[in-house]
Parts: C-alpha cells; structure tokens; sequence
C-alpha cells in the first residue's frame, strides 16, 4: 500500500516531511519492533512504560524500513537520529499510539468494519465470558475468532498471546486473518490498558460488554485511581452499536452514561437490579450453576459446569450478547452447557477423598469469589498463592484476604520476575498475620504444591490460585515450564 494512502485518515494529524513522494512510497508492514522490520516497513514509534520506540528508529530504518512514524523532532533527536537527512520518509504526528491505530486499520482494510466484533471489558470475567461466547457460537454452528488473555483463536488455530489486547498493529493483523477465513465474529476481551493506549482506537463494535470494575491496574504504569481506570472502561462504549451493562456493578452508571452519549443502545443484565436480562432461581452447586432467564414471554433454564456466582454473571453476559447478535436462545443455553475455561475453577481429577482446583485469581476480589464459592462444599478450603513480581498488586491485602476467607493459607511463590521471591513473600505475610489465621509460607511453588498434597484431609479442597491458564513460571534469570496440571499429576503419582 502506498504510503499517502496510509496518512488519508485526517484524525491522526499527520504531517510528511520526505523525502520522497508519498505516493511512490510503498509500506509492506507496520511495525513497532524494530527487529521485525524488513523492507518498505513503517516503524513507528511508540513511548513505552519501559523504553521509547524513537530510540529504535535509526536501527529500523538500517534494517530497511522505508517510512518512520514519531511524536516529534525532539524525540528522534533525543536519541541521535538525524532526520532531516534520513533515508527513510520520516512522518510526526500529535500522538503516534492513536496514529498506530489509524494506519493499521487503513493498511488490513479496516477489518473491523467487515466483520462482527463484540468486545467484553470489566476487571474480572472477561477471559470466562468470551470462552462462554464462544460455546454458544459453537452451538450455533458458527466458526469465531478470540482474542484474549490466554491466547488468540482464528477458528481452531490458536496463536500464542503477549497481552489481553495486542498492539494496534497485531490486532487489525489478526482481524484481517480472520476475514481471509470467512469468519463472521470477533470475540475480544479488552483490557483497560487496550483502551487507555488506543490499541482499539480505530475499532468498531457491534456489542459491547461491560463486566465488573474492582480495586485492580491501580499504581505506577498503570491507572493513578479508581475514577482513571473507570474512564478507561468507558471508552469501549462510544465505539459500539450495542451497549451491555452489569446493572449491579457500582460503576454501572458511568458505563450507561457514556453509552447513551455516544448514541448507542443499551441494555442491562444482572441478579440483584432490575434489568434487561435478570438471573433468578439461582442454584449453585459444586460443578456448577442453574438459573432462569427470561427472554420476552418465555424463560430458559441455564445450566453451566462452572461453580461460582460469579458464573452467573459471566453466563448471563455471554447469553444476552449472543441474544443481541441473533443467536437464539436454545443455541446460547446449549453452549453454556458445554463450557470449558482454561483454569477458571478448572478441576483436576485426583482420584482422592480431597479435590484441587486451579484457578486465575490474583487479587482480593477475585480471592473472595473463589473462595466464597469453595466454603459452600468443602468441608475445609486450603488456599495456595503467590503475588507476580515487578506488579502493583496489593500483598499485604491479598495476604489478609486469605487470612480472612481460606481456612489454611500456603504462601508461595507465583511468577517472580526480577524481584525476589522470599521478599514477595514476606510482603504477602504482613498481611495475613492480623488476622489469627493458620498459614505456612513455602517458597518454591512446586514444594508448596507437594506440601499442600501431602498434608491434605478428607473433604478438603485445595485452590492452586494465580496462574491459571499459564504453563510457565517468570523467574529472575530464565523462565521455566510449569503446568500445575501436570505437577498436581506428578507428585500425586508418588504418593500411590
């Protein structure tokens, strides 16, 4: 695509400084990582939390780049790049993350506009409500794409994934994949972070969900507060036709007011309010929940193998979304049924008088979630954990979270990063020591684990907590496989 096609879009407030003809310049690929540029590139440069794209730029351009996209000529200079002589076409623009949106969009075709996207947002629930999506499309008899935390999907092809919401960049990418595919739906968990750094800027939804909001991606590099990381939420809502809203989340207001601003229509779901699309009969048990939901004149039983109110929740988003997308409502509760979410109260068969679970909780809502659900059958809750290094997460409320919630605490390790472990630990154990509880901390996680099987009772059930879906752990040094599946397997075998 010639690179004057690339800059038509007049919101990005791009202006070409050569050399060349814009018209003659031919881009081949949009980049941010210098090291994936190749010839006719566009890198453009991104300020990152840990290091500035414009001190890439001369080495994407010696790698062949034909075009440089940058916030401005004190940003390049600041890092030695001549741009007044450059070889490449150099380009500046107000804000190159809004610009990155806009030129990948133009570059794949604006995918978006083309295909179905449907995008959930919220602090907890995203991951399960688009696997629940998915289901239904899949008892509807309709291929989808995903793009989320644990990987991204065309149809059976499954790419890894970097982050919840990709770069501008990788997401149309992907979504231009898609309909080379002939799929019709994107379904799309996106992250505040995916708002706030414009990687959905250019982004059209057909429905968008909101989930929940909770104390979460509050401190450095991420949301100076509660209201900031609201207003970030916001924003998928005045891109979408269809706006659907927790009625019981506290934030709900913010949400319907942003969506009845930007001319969308809305509709509500929940438990305790009225609305749209209210739960009610709640039966929970320990492989799952049952609920109505009425639908016009008539009700549906729903029925999913997921324990926990807050699989209502994410249930109930998932079939009223594919209700508004034209799914019918025996095809949604169909789906639901057959739901599997990748270390979401993800139970692993141990062949003995005590269970294990294994689940992505990693901050104190989401603790109370799992471990309110478990205290309903376990005769006694035995809480294994850890806090992720280099994250602003909450130790000393996490640590009393478990304290307060789990009858026996392990505190471990969880993926540590650069800092160090014992550290992490002893920062969740300030935490936990008000509250009289009974707690061990154990470092390595492995040892944890073993300890938490080797010690367990009758009835028990243990809650491997943080990792979830991750077969890997983040160490100082190096990374290593870890699959608590398949170490809950191990250890159990040497215990026969």
């Amino acid at each position: 695509m010639k690179l004057n096609r690339l800059l038509e879009n007049n919101d990005m407030g791009c202006v070409f400084t050569g050399p060349g003809d814009p018209a003659e310049i031919e881009i081949t690929s949009i980049e941010t990582d210098n090291r994936r540029c190749i010839a006719g590139s566009l890198f453009v440069c991104i300020k990152g939390y840990v290091t500035d794209g414009h001190r890439y730029a001369a080495a994407a351009v010696a790698s062949g780049a034909a075009a440089v996209l940058a916030q401005s000529r004190e940003a390049l200079a600041e890092y030695g790049f001549d741009w007044e002589h450059s070889k490449a076409a150099v380009i500046f623009c107000p804000d190159t993350r809004w610009a990155l949106s806009g030129v990948s969009a133009t570059f794949y075709g604006d995918p978006s506009q083309k295909l179905r996207l449907v995008g959930v947002t919220g602090t907890k629930g995203k991951t399960s409500t688009t696997y629940m999506l998915r289901a239904i499309y899949q008892a509807a008899g309709l291929e989808t794409g995903l793009v989320g935390t644990i990987c991204n999907k065309i149809g059976e092809e499954e790419i890894p994934s970097e982050r919840t919401t990709p770069e501008a960049n990788i997401l149309q990418e992907l979504l231009f994949r898609m309909l080379e595919r002939k799929i019709g739906t994107c379904i799309m968990e996106v992250s505040s972070q995916g708002l706030h750094l414009e990687r959905v800027g250019h982004c059209h939804f057909g429905t968008a969900v909101f989930t929940n909001l909770s104390t979460d991606h509050i401190g450095e590099n991420e949301h100076a507060n509660m209201e900031e990381y609201a207003e970030a939420k916001s924003k998928l809502f005045t891109m979408c036709e269809n706006a659907l809203i927790n009625r019981d989340s506290a934030y709900a207001g913010k949400m319907l007011e942003k969506a009845e601003r930007s001319g969308a229509k809305i509709y509500t779901f929940g438990i305790d309010s009225e609305c749209d699309f209210h739960a009610k009969n709640i039966i929970t048990k320990q492989n799952g929940v049952e609920y109505d939901v009425a639908v016009g004149r008539r009700e549906y039983r729903i029925v999913v193998p997921v324990p926990g109110r807050f699989s209502v929740y994410n249930s109930l988003a998932a079939f009223a979304t594919s209700y508004l997308e034209g799914i019918s409502p025996e095809q949604a509760a169909a789906g639901l049924r057959k739901v599997f979410v990748p270390g979401k109260a993800e139970n692993v068969p141990t062949g003995r008088d005590f269970s294990v679970l294994i689940d992505y909780a990693h901050n104190p809502d989401s603790f109370i979630n799992i471990l309110t659900t478990v205290k309903e059958y376990a005769k006694r809750t035995v809480f294994l954990f850890g806090c992720g290094g280099d994250r602003n997460r909450p130790r000393e409320l996490m640590g009393e979270t478990a304290g307060k919630y789990a009858d026996f605490t392990i505190i471990t390790s969880d993926n540590p990063r650069s800092e160090d472990p014992e550290s992490i630990v002893r920062d969740i154990e300030k935490g936990i020591i008000p509250t009289g509880a009974d707690y061990i901390c154990i470092v390595d996680r492995r040892s944890a684990i073993e300890y938490a099987l080797k010690n367990a009772r009758p009835g028990d059930v243990i809650v491997l907590a943080g990792k979830g879906h991750e077969t890997e752990q983040i160490l100082k040094d190096r990374t290593v496989p870890f699959d608590e599946r398949e170490i809950v397997r191990e250890i159990l075998n040497t215990m026969k």
